[in-house]
C-alpha cells in the first residue's frame, strides 16, 4: 500500500478503526499501544483474517512509536475510557497528559501527518494536539461531528422507517451535551425532517443524539461506544487519503469563522489530502445561533480548565 496511517490506542475504537482501514484497503496500518503484546496481538489477528476479507492491507502491532514513522495520518484513540456516572470533564486531566505525551512522539516520527483526534473529551484533546504538535490547523482535526451526525441519521431513519442511506443530518458544536443539531440541514431523499416529522418528535430525536453517547456507556456499564466512532474515523481518513473532498462536519480550529476565535470547535468543513481544505460557514437562525454559542462557551470553559491544570 502506498499509504500508511498509523492508530494509537488497541482498545475497542482503535482496534476497529485499524479493522474498517485495513478491510476498505486504504492503507498499511499501525496499531500502537502501551500495553505489551495488545497491539502486536490484534494486528496479527488481523492479518489473519485478511485472506478471508481478501484484502492486502498489513496491519502491524508495536509499542515503539519507531514503528509509525512517516505516517500520512496518525488517529489518536488513547486514553481512559468514559464510564458510568463520569462525564467528559471528569476526563480531562488525564486524557490531556495522556495525549500530550501521544502527540510529542507522533508528531517526531510523522511531521507531515495529518492528525484525526477521537480522544475525549474531544474539542479540549484537540486544543492540547494542536499546541503540543506545532502543526498548522490543517492538520489537527476532532472527530466528534461525523458521528454525532451519523447517530441522528439513525435515529431519523429509525423513527421514518426509512434507509439510512436517504438520510442527511448535521450536528455542531461542542462534542458533548451542548452539540448542536440543525433539524432545517436534516433530510430523507432532500426533503427535510422538518416537513416529515412534528416538533415534539424531533426535538425528541435532537435530545436522544446529545445524549448518544451516555446512553450507550449506560447500556454497557463496562465501557463506552466504539463501533460508530470508528467508522466516524476512518470516514474521515478516508477522505483525506482519497483526497475526496467530502464535506463533514468536523472539530476544528476557528480564526473568526462563526464569530469564534482560538477556539476548537465543530463546523461543516471540506476534508482532502491537505486535511482541511476549507471551513464553510453556513447561515444559523438566532436559535441556532444561541445554542452554537452556548456549546462554544462550553469549550472555553474546559480550555480554560486545561490551562488552570497546566
Amino acid at each position: 500500500m502506498d499509504k500508511k496511517v498509523t492508530v494509537v490506542g488497541a482498545g475497542n475504537v482503535g482496534a476497529t478503526a485499524a479493522q474498517r482501514l485495513a478491510e476498505k484497503e486504504l492503507c498499511d496500518v499501525v496499531l500502537l499501544d502501551i500495553i505489551e503484546g495488545l497491539p502486536q496481538g490484534k494486528a496479527l489477528d488481523l492479518a489473519e483474517a485478511a485472506p478471508i476479507e481478501k484484502h492486502d492491507a498489513h496491519p502491524t502491532g508495536s509499542n515503539d512509536y519507531e514503528a509509525s514513522a512517516n505516517s500520512d495520518i496518525v488517529i489518536i484513540t488513547a486514553g481512559i475510557p468514559r464510564k458510568p456516572g463520569m462525564s467528559r470533564d471528569d476526563l480531562l486531566s488525564t486524557n490531556a497528559k495522556i495525549m500530550k505525551n501521544v502527540v510529542q512522539e507522533a508528531a517526531k516520527h510523522s511531521p507531515d501527518a495529518v492528525l484525526i483526534i477521537v480522544s475525549n473529551p474531544l474539542d479540549a484533546m484537540c486544543h492540547v494536539a494542536f499546541n503540543t504538535s506545532g502543526f498548522p490547523k490543517n492538520r489537527v482535526i476532532g472527530m466528534a461531528g461525523v458521528l454525532d451526525s451519523a447517530r441522528f441519521r439513525a435515529f431519523i431513519a429509525m423513527e421514518l422507517n426509512v434507509s439510512v442511506e436517504n438520510t442527511t443530518a448535521f450536528v455542531l458544536g461542542g462534542h458533548g451535551d451542548t452539540m448542536v443539531p440543525l433539524p432545517r440541514y436534516s433530510t430523507v431523499a432532500g426533503i427535510p425532517i422538518t416537513e416529515l416529522l412534528s416538533k415534539e418528535r424531533i426535538d425528541a430525536l435532537v435530545k436522544r443524539t446529545a445524549n448518544g453517547g451516555a446512553e450507550i456507556v449506560g447500556l454497557l456499564k463496562t465501557g463506552s461506544a466504539f463501533y460508530a466512532p470508528a467508522s466516524a474515523a476512518v470516514e474521515m481518513a478516508e477522505s483525506i487519503l482519497k483526497d475526496k473532498k467530502k464535506i463533514l462536519p468536523c472539530a476544528v480550529y476557528l480564526e473568526g469563522e462563526y464569530g469564534y476565535n482560538d477556539l476548537f470547535i465543530g463546523v461543516p468543513v471540506k476534508l482532502g489530502g491537505n486535511g482541511v481544505e476549507q471551513i464553510i460557514e453556513i447561515t444559523l437562525t438566532e436559535t441556532e445561533k444561541t445554542a452554537l454559542d452556548k456549546s462554544a462557551q462550553a469549550v472555553r470553559e474546559l480550555k480554560s480548565l486545561l490551562k488552570k491544570l497546566g
